[in-house]
């Protein structure tokens, strides 16, 4: 079965699982919209493509301003995203998901990992 991510929130979402607020775009100016629509001061904006390693290949941003969303969406939907998982001819991405940001902190303690 070949899920986005968006999707497979919404059916975790549909039995109850927790997960971060987002939207689904197909526009630079949808994804602001979107940005405005969450509120908040950070975003991330995603790729929506069958692959791993969209952080890797330039598919997920970190942004702070609507102005950032606008140019992380413009630069993501239509580009080819090339990963180990696509081979050299890559997949389109067509939509982001842009969700609000968390605020994780981590500390490394005695070599454990742990969130705060």
């Amino acid at each position: 079965m070949n899920l986005h991510e968006y999707q497979a929130k919404a059916l975790f979402t549909e039995y109850g699982i927790p997960v971060p607020q987002g939207r689904v775009a197909i526009s630079a100016d949808e994804a602001v919209a979107a940005a405005k629509a969450l509120g908040g001061d950070a975003w991330v904006v995603k790729a929506q493509a069958h692959t791993g390693a969209r952080g890797k290949a330039g598919g997920v941003k970190l942004v702070r301003s609507p102005d950032e969303v606008a140019e992380a969406a413009g630069s993501i939907i239509g580009m080819q995203l090339v990963t180990r998982q696509t081979g050299p001819q890559g997949l389109p991405v067509e939509k982001v998901l842009v969700e609000k940001g968390s605020d994780i902190r981590r500390e490394l303690y005695l070599g454990v990992l742990l969130d705060r």
